[in-house]
């Protein structure tokens, strides 16, 4: 049941010029607002230090008239998952979030409560490549090792956070993003969103657009390539 879903999947929390964010405030607020949302449940499980982690988002979000609490404060977090308002899955190390979720055996019950019950969402940067269908187009080195590289499957297309396109004239000789990306569509037959920093995707229900000020470029299972402009209807993408 599709239709319940409410996703906001960022590039990135950081923007240059802006503050932690910063960038993303509008998007944030018409989220939560339209949801009704007074406390987000944060996941820290990308980085380390989780307590500085929330503290980081706290900071943040609270002076915009939202409170923050940690998943891994809970005892039970597979019932503070239920009972959140909203989860804010962030971003750090994808592979060290992903092996997180699996051994917390986390997946299935946020799977379930936002495609099914329609929890609000947001993920950003390693908790947007988790929301996808796997986390193969995350720039991450794989310093842990989850059991498998599939992920949420919120969306059925892969996105690759963080997106820079290939440097005009550089004398680097190693693969480009685009190398890369191109090589994950030729043997698994899947699109992906190259997404730059200051975008993100917004997914009610069944219809997605492209949310910031700056192009994404759509990796397409062919293997072409498309530029997609601000508000760009992304709704294709969620046919499976």
């Amino acid at each position: 049941m599709v239709s319940a879903r409410n996703l906001l999947l960022l590039s990135s929390s950081r923007l240059h010029g802006h503050g932690y964010l910063e960038h993303a405030r509008g998007q944030l607020e018409d989220l939560f607002k339209s949801a009704n949302v007074k406390t987000v449940l944060f996941v820290p499980y990308a980085l380390r230090d989780h307590d500085k982690y929330t503290a980081t988002v706290r900071d943040a979000l609270q002076p915009w008239g939202f409170n923050v609490e940690g998943l891994h404060t809970k005892p039970d977090r597979e019932q503070a998952l239920r009972e959140a308002q909203a989860i804010f899955v962030g971003g750090g190390n994808t592979f060290v979030l992903l092996r997180s979720l699996y051994e917390m055996k986390l997946l299935d019950p946020i799977r379930e409560l936002v495609l099914q019950r329609g929890l609000p969402y947001v993920g950003s940067s390693a908790g947007t490549n988790v929301a996808t269908r796997s986390i193969h187009t995350t720039n991450d080195m794989p310093v842990a090792y989850p059991p498998s590289f599939e992920a949420l499957a919120l969306v059925p297309f892969n996105i690759n956070p963080h997106y820079l396109d290939p440097e005009a004239g550089s004398r680097h000789k190693g693969e480009t993003r685009d190398e890369r990306l191109e090589e994950f569509v030729a043997y698994h037959g899947l699109p992906v969103l190259g997404l730059r920093e200051g975008t993100s995707v917004r997914v009610q229900g069944e219809k997605a657009i492209l949310l910031g000020d700056r192009n994404a470029k759509l990796f397409k299972a062919d293997g072409g390539t498309e530029e997609l402009a601000p508000q760009a209807d992304l709704t294709f993408l969620l046919q499976k």
